[in-house]
Formats: structure tokens, C-alpha cells, sequence
């Protein structure tokens, strides 16, 4: 599985770039701390797994299992970049990409109530090779029971994409194959992420303000 040398770690100390510096919609105003990964370092960064990812499974099929909400941007600039490859090598990743919905919080708070919507049947991965794309993996619980779901309809390969890897003292050892960033254990929202729904017309991901949390909690 993934080591820390295989992504971009972002330090306990790093305070993000400030919101002046960036375009965001206005309607956060106060709602934020700072951008934390801008857009186009995501962009760049997800190419590269892009490449990682053909450079393992090229000539392979593959089954693309989305993780919503969240993974929805992430899943589609990584499909994109991979089929960018595939028109431009010698080696080719045909796909097909289908959906599930994963919901595990309220608030800002993880819990251990976690809803599987899409996954009953998942007998079309039955000898397939899988890969499940996530946005955010924290202690890897969620995956843990995601990744327990779908090997028992028995794909005959299973890797994981996450763009983010949160560094949390409760981490269940559960790591994706393919890591975009390992950030610190902070709330971040935006490219999806959400907090109750909000945020994710959002490019860049940033680290949401106390203030955003009280305005939009639940």
C-alpha cells in the first residue's frame, strides 16, 4: 500500500496562503481561514497520479468505483487525465466509471453511523479490477468497511486513489494505493468537500474558519 514518500506532505506548521491572494466566491466571506491547496497544485498533482496509475494498469480494464459526494471532482479530473494518457500512449486503460454514496458525518465530526447508498449490488465487479476513488481518507475507517463491501462480491484487484490523507492519531492503518496529498488533521472544504452540503462550488481547498462552522452547522 502507499508510504508517505509517494505524496505531497503538507507540515503541521503550514498556515495555507492567504484568501486575498486567490478568487473564491464572495458568498464565503468570513467563512474561511485560508486557501489551503490551491487549484492548480491539485490539478498538477492529480495528473501525476494519473500517470502513476496507467503506469501500473495500462492495458488493463478497469472499473472506476466513484465515492460520493466528495470524490465526485476529484474522480472526474483523474478520468480525464487518464483518458488524456490513453489517447496519447502506447498503452491504453479502458474504464467504465460507476457511483456509490458514502455518508459518515454531521458537522465536522466523523461518526461511526456510516451509510453505504448504491453499493447493494455490486456483483458487476465480480472478477474485475476495481479502483475506488476518494477524496479524503482520516483514520480509514469508512474504507476499511467500503473496501470489506465490495471484496465480497470478488474483484480480482482492488486499488485505492484518495486526493487527501488526513494525519489523525485514531488512523486505522487503512491507506489508499495512490495518495494526492497528506495534509494535518484539519477541517478542510472546497473541490467538493463539504461541511453539511456547503463548500463544494469551491476550487481551491481550504481550511473553513470557526465562524463558517457555526454559520452552516446543523
Amino acid at each position: 500500500m502507499w508510504s508517505s514518500s509517494s505524496s505531497v506532505r503538507i507540515n503541521d506548521d503550514w498556515p495555507g496562503y492567504s484568501l486575498e491572494l486567490f478568487n473564491y466566491p464572495k458568498h464565503y466571506s468570513g467563512d474561511l481561514e485560508c486557501v489551503y491547496i490551491p487549484h492548480g497544485v491539485i490539478m498538477d498533482r492529480t495528473e501525476r497520479l494519473a500517470r502513476n496509475i496507467m503506469g501500473d494498469l495500462g492495458d488493463h480494464d478497469i472499473v472506476v468505483l466513484c465515492v460520493l459526494k466528495a470524490g465526485y471532482q476529484f474522480c472526474a479530473d483523474l478520468v480525464e487525465r487518464i483518458k488524456a494518457l490513453s489517447r496519447n500512449s502506447d498503452h491504453t486503460l479502458p474504464m467504465s466509471v460507476n457511483f456509490i454514496r458514502l455518508k459518515s458525518y454531521v458537522n465536522d465530526q466523523s461518526t461511526e453511523d456510516l451509510h453505504i447508498v448504491g453499493a447493494e449490488d455490486l456483483s458487476f465487479l465480480t472478477g474485475k479490477n476495481v479502483l475506488i476513488v476518494e477524496a479524503i481518507v482520516d483514520t480509514g475507517k469508512t474504507m476499511k468497511t467500503l473496501l470489506k463491501h465490495v471484496e465480497a462480491f470478488r474483484p480480482k484487484m482492488i486499488k485505492v486513489a484518495g486526493l487527501l490523507v488526513k494525519r489523525v492519531p485514531n488512523s486505522s492503518g487503512c491507506l489508499p494505493d495512490y495518495v494526492g496529498f497528506e495534509i494535518p488533521n484539519r477541517f478542510v472544504v472546497g473541490y467538493a468537500l463539504d461541511y453539511n452540503e456547503y463548500f463544494r462550488d469551491l476550487n481551491h481547498i481550504c481550511v473553513i474558519s470557526e465562524s463558517g462552522k457555526l454559520k452552516y452547522k446543523v
